[in-house]
């Protein structure tokens, strides 16, 4: 299996090609999160996704921009990764009776959704830096942020609450 399209020839391609990745990742990660936020039971665990559900349309919004300042079409290519830590996470939660585990294992799931975006997102940043799009850079830097934010609330939720209560 190859990992990337034949068409990647030269960094833009590249790059243009994570875009893409990390656009379709935010687009399922939309989708996702509602389902997530109906099956936590934890208030601040709710709470979470909801917020994050409210970033996760500013993160979007955010790529729209980039690739139109890119000149580029905004649209996704399909991220393995991304559907397989979904796939795994609805399976899991489906699993689970136990609503207080259930938690656990949603805040864990979303915590490898997070840390999936925090690599791309890192990535994205350094690769704008070298191209010389500082303006591309500041505006993936805003998700960045957010993105760690979210996962350090993830970990504040379950080291706290969640995993004790499991």
């Amino acid at each position: 299996m190859a990992i990337f399209s034949k068409d990647i020839d030269t960094m833009e391609d590249l790059y243009l090609h994570t875009l893409r990745d990390i656009y379709y990742a935010e687009k399922q990660i939309e989708k996702a999160l509602p389902k997530m936020i109906d099956k936590a039971s934890e208030g601040k665990l709710r709470d979470a996704f909801t917020a994050h559900l409210e970033e996760t349309h500013d993160h979007v919004q955010r790529l729209e921009q980039v690739f139109e300042m890119i000149g580029a079409e905004a649209k996704g290519v399909t991220c393995p990764a991304i559907d397989g830590i979904i796939e795994e996470a609805e399976e899991i939660s489906s699993d689970v009776s136990d609503s207080q585990v259930l938690d656990a294992a949603l805040a864990a799931a979303a915590q490898a959704v997070e840390h999936y975006e925090i690599t791309r997102y890192g990535t994205l940043i350094a690769w704008s830096k070298e191209m010389g799009r500082e303006d591309c850079a500041d505006l993936l830097k805003q998700t960045l942020a957010e993105e760690r934010e979210a996962d350090e609330k993830l970990t504040h939720i379950a080291e706290n609450r969640l995993n004790e209560a499991a």
